[in-house]
């Protein structure tokens, strides 16, 4: 597994934007999928977005789609998620994970796995995005 460090969260107005990172280290060689994940109070752990290996493939769930971007640079095992006209509903802890390697570079993020089998996948300790009205 690889090791996973978010940064970037904090406190926004309604509107705002942000822009989180995920740096990983470790055994970062091989094709990792990588995704962001968000768990509000009270809330159970939720898909936001996530991204092949190779970049060319990527997914959002629907409350994020027009409003965040995910992406990654490779050379920096550095994965993104840009966050744009953000509302109080966004307000959450940030989750980035990596799948398993994969031989497959356009592979997904298998969202539904990690959710299910939290130890499959590699995940980082989380960072607070807070959306005031």
């Amino acid at each position: 597994q690889v090791q996973l460090v978010e940064s970037g969260g904090g406190l926004v107005q309604a509107g705002g934007s942000l822009r989180l990172s995920c740096a990983a280290s470790g055994r970062t060689f091989g094709g990792y999928a990588m995704g962001w994940f968000r768990q509000a109070p009270g809330k159970d752990r939720e898909s936001v977005a996530s991204i092949s290996f190779s970049g060319g493939y990527t997914y959002y769930t629907d409350s994020v789609k027009g409003r965040f971007t995910i992406s990654r640079d490779n050379a920096k095992n550095t994965v993104y998620l840009q966050m744009n006209n953000l509302k109080p509903e966004d307000t959450a802890v940030y989750y980035c994970a990596a799948d398993p390697p994969s031989s497959d570079p356009n592979l997904l993020l298998d969202h539904v796995r990690a959710l299910g089998d939290p130890g499959r996948a590699s995940w980082g300790q989380g960072t607070q995005v807070t959306v005031s009205s």
